[in-house]
């Protein structure tokens, strides 16, 4: 429900390093190392232009001020970067994912003079993205002068030459006349020139669907049948090589775990024919410690590190049952691509985060969150007045809100909303611990701390307790309908792509979450009496929906009888579905039209307040 069904996605190389700061703002970052490997993490700050004391501001209500950071801004100029590489000669290449562009994703490489724009090298009539285990990764390898990647309409594996751009994509694995069998986060193999990647078959179950690890020879001009190498296990992901190709480690795991809960690091020896044999488990294998291993590498002298959790609850670097404690320093980086070409323009408008700690439930307990305060360097609230707040309810429900710049987040706040994001129980960076605090309490937990944490801010007098929104995508919109359903926190709600239904979502998701929530609900009851669907009469406030039509993960139904049954009980709803969209909104337009009708619906109904920008708002049922 927002994790990427391939944990070895996101990946810090020695030459790079890749500032996730949010969908919509994130930059690509040259750095030049010492001698060491780097493992070194940074952050960039946000700077902030100096405003002018006598410069008169404009004095209006909270959520009324005018902004330049407008909605096109947030979703027609901004990127989503989805990978890198190298190629042999040192030239940096990347994924990125275009809204203008109705979401396709293209193989970018960087310019080859200062000045000069980058190269496209995926054609026109290709997009690179992979659907194995719904929410992709690692979509395409390069070594040498050779670019292997899926295509997101076929999901085959297609073989490139970057020296030669004319040259068409040439596939390498069989047409199944569909998207039923994808690929996903492969390598190279230069001892038996083949492609080592994972696999996901559905061709005769979706929801069962078979995923193991194969190879796929390079010199054969005409695609070939994968051979296989592991399987036998439910998920599969990160198959590397080690440079001398005598050695493969990868990561496994089974239901019902997912991978951050239990999984397993194997090694295995190749033979002389290639298949791999000799299997060791390296991590994971002992049940008297609870770990979760990801991220297998090999050095150039073949040694194996890997980042794992055992002990401590943290995830960190590991060697081969050895920790590495080697050390580097950054000597200096430059940005090499960025999302968004126009933020630096907006940075006297930008609001920055406050991480705050309040109480949970649970005494001497706490959580955590982001603050964001109202900011516009042109305007200032009347005096005595307390901002509106939007809380997010960030996704996963095992994810992240990262202190990072985020033009959505600057959207709302430079209009004079108080935004705040929230890393309840259950969310990750805060170790194993903090994580298992959903296990078997997910609706109650992230519901109970969203609400603690609004309270907290009113308590404070940072917001004002009578206008408390609520927003969230995927599994941070069950969240927000959870919290509207069986508390009485919030005065207005959005769900994108929410799930109003725990039931139907086990009954109808993909393999790879398929059993994710029953180690975060339980037994049956359980589920139906933590379903806002089965409690629509408790709800008691307006709520506005966002669904794509396409999602495989969260289905349109589940926003439908949420919409259908809030409009029988006579509250204000309103319904958003999209054609082409799936589990998350990827076009400009979209974005745009869900951003700005959020803000118009709870202006209208929660605000007391009038927006500045010239928004046709949609039809919101039982209140016009």
């Amino acid at each position: 429900m927002g994790f990427s069904g391939i944990p070895a996605l996101t990946r810090h190389y020695a030459f790079c390093y890749f500032a996730s700061v949010s969908p919509f703002s994130s930059s690509l970052i040259h750095i030049t190392p010492s001698t060491k490997l780097l493992t070194r993490k940074f952050s960039l700050p946000i700077r902030m232009s100096s405003t002018n004391p006598n410069v008169k501001k404009h004095i209006a209500p909270y959520g009324s001020w005018k902004s330049p950071i407008t909605a096109d801004i947030v979703s027609g100029s901004t990127k989503r970067l989805g990978g890198f590489s190298v190629d042999s000669l040192g030239r940096l290449f990347w994924l990125e994912s275009r809204p203008t562009e109705s979401g396709r994703a293209v193989i970018v490489k960087e310019p080859g003079k200062p000045g000069e724009d980058p190269i496209d090298v995926t054609p026109k009539d290709f997009a690179v993205r992979t659907l194995a285990q719904e929410y992709g990764g690692g979509d395409f390898c390069i070594q040498g002068d050779i670019l292997i990647f899926s295509n997101y309409k076929d999901q085959r594996l297609y073989k490139q030459s970057i020296s030669s751009l004319d040259s068409a994509p040439l596939p390498l694995t069989p047409d199944y006349g569909g998207r039923s069998v994808c690929y996903a986060d492969g390598v190279f193999d230069s001892r038996f020139n083949r492609y080592v990647t994972v696999r996901e078959d559905q061709r005769e179950s979706g929801i069962n669907a078979i995923t193991t690890i194969v190879s796929i020879a390079l010199s054969s001009n005409s695609d070939q049948e994968p051979r296989l190498l592991v399987g036998g296990n439910d998920f599969y992901a990160s198959p590397r090589i080690d440079p001398k190709g005598d050695r493969i480690a990868w990561i496994e795991w089974g239901h019902p775990n997912m991978p951050w809960d239990r999984s397993e690091l194997w090694v295995g020896y190749i033979s002389e024919n290639g298949d791999v044999q000799n299997r060791i488990c390296v991590a994971g294998g002992d049940p008297t410690i609870v770990e979760s291993p990801t991220e297998p590498l090999w050095s150039s002298q073949g040694e194996l590190y890997f980042v794992t959790d055992r002990k401590s609850g943290f995830w960190n670097i590991y060697k081969w049952v050895t920790l590495d404690d080697q050390r580097t320093e950054v000597i200096d980086f430059k940005i090499m691509w960025s999302s968004s070409s126009v933020s630096e323009m907006y940075n006297s408008y930008y609001s920055r985060p406050e991480l705050i700690k309040f109480p949970t439930d649970v005494p001497g307990q706490y959580a955590y969150a982001y603050f964001y305060p109202p900011t516009n360097t042109d305007f200032q609230a009347s005096h005595g007045e307390t901002p509106p707040l939007l809380l997010r309810s960030h996704g996963g429900p095992t994810a992240e809100a990262r202190g990072c710049l985020n033009l959505t987040i600057q959207y709302w706040t430079s209009r004079g909303w108080a935004y705040v994001d929230v890393n309840y129980g259950g969310s990750t960076g805060y170790g194993r611990g903090y994580r298992e605090r959903l296990l078997g309490n997910w609706g109650i937990v992230d519901v109970n701390d969203c609400c603690n944490c609004a309270k907290f801010l009113v308590d404070s007098g940072r917001v004002d307790g009578e206008r408390l929104c609520i927003t969230g995508s995927s599994a941070g919109g069950y969240t927000t309908l959870a919290a509207l359903a069986f508390k009485d926190v919030f005065k207005a709600g959005a769900s994108l792509y929410g799930i109003g239904d725990l039931q139907l979502l086990r009954a109808e998701t993909h393999k790879f979450e398929s059993h994710y929530t029953d180690n975060l609900v339980g037994d049956e009851k359980a589920y139906f009496e933590r379903s806002p669907i089965n409690f629509v009469d408790h709800f008691s406030c307006p709520i506005i929906l966002f669904q794509g039509l396409e999602d495989k993960v969260v289905s349109p139904d589940q926003a439908r009888k949420i919409y259908q049954a809030l409009k029988e009980k006579g509250l204000p709803v309103a319904l958003v579905e999209y054609e082409g969209e799936q589990h998350g909104f990827r076009r400009a337009e979209n974005i745009k039209f869900t951003l700005e009708q959020q803000m118009v619906f709870f202006a209208r109904l929660v605000g007391r307040f009038d927006v500045a920008d010239e928004v046709t708002p949609v039809n919101i049922d039982n209140f016009e």
